[in-house]
């Protein structure tokens, strides 16, 4: 009977050891701490510019074809300017008459041989003749068109010897002195713009750095897709590496919300009981304890939202929670990391 007694307990001990439940554990993710949203975006040129005259005429030169690269001050395209020469030189002429002539009516006025009254208009006389000398000459220079920025030509609309009005776009500019993101965000994220803390630029094209943005502006009426358009800038210098209609993918920062004390947890890693939900949560001991929880709702990815009940750094059974026991010793299986996948190595 002794004998006996011993090995019906050697083979309790044995198949309690045999029948020790491997799980695995989780913890819990505090809501409220910062988020990142990321979403696909276009480089864009800072705007486009059209280059037209300021003063009608017939064009005698294009200095630029499509596609060139223009530094600020290059010379564009230039209009014929012999009749505004002419004109410079006709206003030139009666302003130098005058300008004598005002001149002697001084003499005069300084020796009492003239009236104030006739000297005055004689001085606005010549006050007017420069300002029409002034503008003859702002005209012969408007036959210079110059370009205001650094840029790419992206197109010419005409050819020498065609007439052109005043403000008729004569070249069409890139200005690449600053380069635009624009990003179209849904409604969801347009709600909570207030919380942006932060934005970032990533490319395959720049090896998947973050190139730190800064906000211009969000268009507050949505289109048709519910869709608002944001526009961003490089906080500092513009990467060389990007140009003009590159994708990239634009990472929104988003400040925590209200629900700071709130986590979430996996739905599989709930139970009930009596109309109360538990969680297992592993002790110091390797033994498992149940934990009451209060749950409200799930979060945008399908997790629990758990309000109460958890203070943050417990260590929660991932799976087959409906099997365990409590105070049952169990084993715990280490997940692999990241960079040994499959638990190689």
């Amino acid at each position: 009977m002794v004998a006996v007694s011993c090995l019906l307990c050697g083979c309790a001990e044995k198949q309690q050891e045999t029948f020790t439940r491997s799980v695995v554990l989780t913890e819990p993710v505090r809501l409220g701490t910062e988020s990142v949203k990321s979403f696909s975006g276009i480089v864009q040129e800072a705007h486009e510019i059209s280059l037209g005259f300021k003063t009608p005429g017939q064009i005698e030169r294009i200095a630029v074809k499509e596609g060139d690269y223009v530094r600020q001050g290059q010379l564009i395209a230039r209009l014929d300017d012999a009749d505004y020469k002419l004109g410079v030189e006709a206003a030139q002429i009666q302003y130098d008459q005058m300008k004598n002539e005002v001149a002697r009516m001084k003499k005069l006025y300084d020796e009492k041989s003239l009236s104030g009254n006739d000297y005055e208009k004689a001085v606005a006389g010549l006050q007017q003749l420069k300002v029409q000398l002034q503008t003859n000459q702002n005209k012969l220079d408007y036959t210079r068109l110059y370009a205001p920025v650094d840029g790419y030509v992206q197109s010419v609309n005409f050819e020498p010897a065609e007439m052109v009005d005043a403000g008729t776009p004569i070249v069409n500019l890139l200005d690449v002195k600053r380069m635009e993101v624009e990003v179209d965000i849904p409604a969801s994220l347009f709600v909570q713009r207030d919380r942006f803390t932060g934005f970032f630029c990533q490319s395959a094209f720049t090896g998947g750095e973050e190139l730190p943005m800064k906000l211009i502006s969000i268009t507050p009426k949505a289109d048709g897709n519910q869709l608002y358009r944001m526009r961003l800038v490089f906080d500092g210098a513009d990467d060389k590496r990007l140009t003009a209609g590159m994708n990239v993918e634009i990472g929104i920062r988003i400040a925590g919300s209200e629900n700071a004390g709130f986590f979430t947890l996996p739905l599989h890693t709930l139970f009930r009981e009596k109309e109360n939900t538990y969680v297992w949560v592993l002790g110091n001991d390797t033994t498992v304890v149940r934990r009451e929880v209060t749950v409200d709702g799930t979060d945008a990815s399908g997790n629990a939202v758990i309000t109460s009940g958890l203070n943050g750094d417990e260590r929660v059974i991932k799976a087959g929670v409906n099997a365990l026991q409590e105070n049952e010793k169990v084993r715990v299986i280490e997940e692999p990391a990241e960079t040994n996948v499959g638990g190689l190595i």
